[in-house]
């Protein structure tokens, strides 16, 4: 199952709201669709921001159909299709690139193995690119790797630049962003009183939904995420899908537990956000 062509073929076929709202590094289009009522609750879901972690894209179909019980949701399917092209075909992907560029991600990946790539086609980490802490994180790079590179400054990349400018338009009441792996899902970015007692019961919600532990971590910077919570003061979730045991990158046959389990996470989000409202 190629990934990226199974969200294309979904956004041509969905007949309800959808955009395109723009283009990667490689100039294949990220599209967003929405699903619900423009009223109260908005969330926004993204995934695949990391190339090699493709697999949570096959999720947003599935759960925009599965559809919500309140308010609405826009699903950004695959924030990095570049990434996820070169860790699903790697050679085959880069022999369709410009030469020079080709030849900079072999440099820079250290051999043609592109299976475990993170970043975009400009070799920078797209989750370490948003200005929250951006740079403060502790496993951040300073220059072009496959990743944890956190580029030349805050949305230097056009994914990054475009997804956080769909996200202050939307200006969603919460975000959720789906990775892999671990079976985790983490909260928590520097919120205080009675925010931080907020977040922390959404997120035992979503952990009592998927079966996932919620847990507060230490030492990132640059997210998604963090960015959410740091400029919307908005609850926002990063979900680590698959069970720790698989090995990056998951694939289809990983797939089916990763969907039993989240299927309801996004209309779960939305019942929890309206009864705090």
């Amino acid at each position: 199952m190629d990934a990226v062509q199974t969200i294309y073929r979904f956004y041509q076929s969905y007949g309800g709201e959808k955009r395109i709202l723009g283009a990667s590094a490689c100039g294949l289009p990220i599209v967003a669709l929405f699903a619900g009522r423009h009223e109260y609750p908005q969330i926004l879901v993204q995934y695949g921001i990391h190339g090699r972690e493709w697999v949570t894209s096959l999720l947003a179909p599935e759960q925009l159909l599965f559809g919500l019980t309140r308010g609405g949701a826009w699903f950004v399917p695959l924030a990095n299709p570049d990434g996820a092209l070169l860790s699903r075909y790697g050679e085959g992907f880069l022999q369709q690139l410009p030469p020079r560029r080709a030849q900079f991600l072999r440099v820079v990946n250290e051999g043609r193995d592109l299976s475990l790539w993170k970043a975009n086609a400009n070799a920078v980490d797209l989750n370490v690119n948003f200005p929250a802490g951006w740079g403060e994180g502790v496993r951040n790079v300073r220059s072009p790797a496959p990743e944890n590179y956190i580029g030349r400054r805050p949305l230097s990349e056009p994914e990054s630049a475009l997804l956080y400018r769909f996200t202050l338009e939307v200006r969603p009441d919460a975000t959720i962003s789906y990775h892999t792996k671990g079976e985790e899902i983490y909260w928590e970015y520097f919120q205080q009183g009675e925010r931080l007692r907020r977040d922390e019961a959404l997120a035992l919600a979503l952990a009592k939904e998927t079966g996932y532990a919620a847990k507060r971590i230490s030492g990132s910077g640059g997210g998604y995420k963090d960015a959410c919570i740091r400029a919307l003061r908005i609850p926002a979730f990063t979900i680590e899908a698959g069970r720790d045991s698989l090995s990056h990158p998951l694939s289809e046959r990983d797939f089916p537990d990763i969907l039993a389990k989240n299927i309801g996470a996004v209309r779960r989000l939305s019942e929890e956000l309206w009864k705090i409202r």
